[in-house]
């Protein structure tokens, strides 16, 4: 079953102006699927295959030759001798499209993209599906079932999959594949109770000194692998606005797993009823409702910037911010919130600039959108996810 993307239209808006489009994201997001669907016209080879990584690594000309444009060319990060030598052959002929790059491991795609294809190559980011997207596929859906299953496509292409033994598959993979390629780790077992610890804190601020200790691990350490998870696409961090010149704006970013399905299975949270149960209920709605807003911005290219706002007296989970227009938002575990649930929005929005602030909301999972006062909304996952004006 297919599950169509929001991301295809500007992927094909990529591919009609850049002669190298390279789509980059974390496992098991649809990658591959998404580009061989959209380019079918393409030739298509794999560098999983290891004799296709070997000759596109040390005999990149004999590659292409055999492999001529228009073409894609998947998990490119295996052979990133391959990258020089695409530079000249775009050079010779820049005909858009002519190749479309898959990867699943930026450190090492996005160093050899900016050493050889800077301006010649267009980078897009696929996420895990949005609540949108998967309840186009299931239309009986609803938030809570989608935050504990997650966003990786085949848990929708295939209902039947057990989402429990499917992301400890994938973590088990995520370990042994690439946390062994992009680092040095003596113990998997250390970074895996790391990971855990890190999913634990999500929607928290990042307290690298803190996460270390529970580990048993150094700062340095901490942070080398913090720097994997990052790179890996399965933690975000967000930063602070610092617009503002309040002094007491903290300064440390909001750490978020990207995908709510793993990170309420790494916290042990296993289906929607030990959710509503749960104390971590409200951190992992928040972490839902950062991987909405991030989706949207990707995506469509929406041109908002995300952050958070926190000083000694106001917090705001979301700042968005465009061009000196503000929209703000916090995410909150309720199915009836009220007005007193919008208080520090209204704080945020009054040191603001005036009249810069173009919307508010709480994000949460009443019904229906409606309003809580002074600008201020109820606004529903499924709302967020189609409102054009929150994009």
């Amino acid at each position: 079953m297919w599950i169509d993307r929001d991301i295809e239209r500007l992927l094909l808006q990529r591919a009609r102006t850049r002669p190298v489009v390279v789509l980059t994201g974390a496992r098991q997001t649809g990658k591959t699927s998404l580009v061989r669907r959209l380019f079918a016209e393409h030739a298509f080879v794999t560098l999983d295959l290891p004799s296709e990584a070997e000759q596109a690594e040390t005999d990149p000309g004999s590659f292409l030759a055999r492999h001529p444009p228009p073409v894609i060319v998947d998990e490119v990060q295996y052979a990133p001798g391959l990258f020089r030598h695409l530079k000249t052959v775009v050079d010779r002929d820049r005909q858009p499209g002519a190749f479309v790059l898959t990867g699943s491991q930026p450190m090492t795609l996005m160093r050899s993209v900016s050493d050889s294809l800077a301006g010649r190559a267009d980078i897009v980011e696929l996420e895990p599906l949005s609540f949108a997207e998967a309840k186009a596929a299931r239309p009986e859906l609803v938030p809570e079932e989608f935050l504990v299953r997650g966003g990786f496509p085949e848990l929708y292409g295939d209902p039947t999959i057990d989402a429990r033994g499917y992301l400890q598959s994938y973590l088990a993979t995520y370990l042994e594949r690439d946390v062994r390629q992009l680092l040095n780790v003596s113990s998997l077992r250390d970074y895996e109770r790391f990971l855990r610890i890190a999913a634990l804190r999500s929607a928290q601020l990042l307290n690298r000194a803190d996460l270390a200790r529970d580990v048993g691990i150094s700062g340095s350490t901490a942070a080398a692998w913090l720097s994997v998870l990052e790179a890996s696409h399965q933690l975000v961090l967000l930063e602070p606005w610092y617009g503002n010149p309040t002094r007491s704006l903290v300064k440390r970013p909001k750490l978020y797993i990207r995908d709510t399905g793993l990170a309420a299975f790494l916290c042990g949270v296993f289906d929607a009823d030990a959710l509503r149960s749960s104390p971590l209920a409200g951190p992992l709605w928040e972490t839902l409702a950062c991987a909405e807003f991030r989706r949207t911005q990707l995506n469509r290219r929406g041109g908002w910037d995300l952050h958070f706002w926190n000083d000694r007296s106001r917090e705001a989970d979301f700042v968005l911010h465009r061009g000196g227009r503000f929209r703000l938002a916090d995410a909150k575990w309720t199915e009836r919130p009220r007005r007193r649930d919008a208080d520090t929005l209204r704080k945020v929005g009054a040191v603001l600039p005036a009249g810069s602030v173009d919307g508010m909301a709480v994000v949460c999972r009443a019904p229906n959108r409606y309003p809580l006062g002074d600008g201020v909304e109820a606004l529903p996952l499924e709302a967020l996810a189609t409102s054009e004006e929150w994009h």
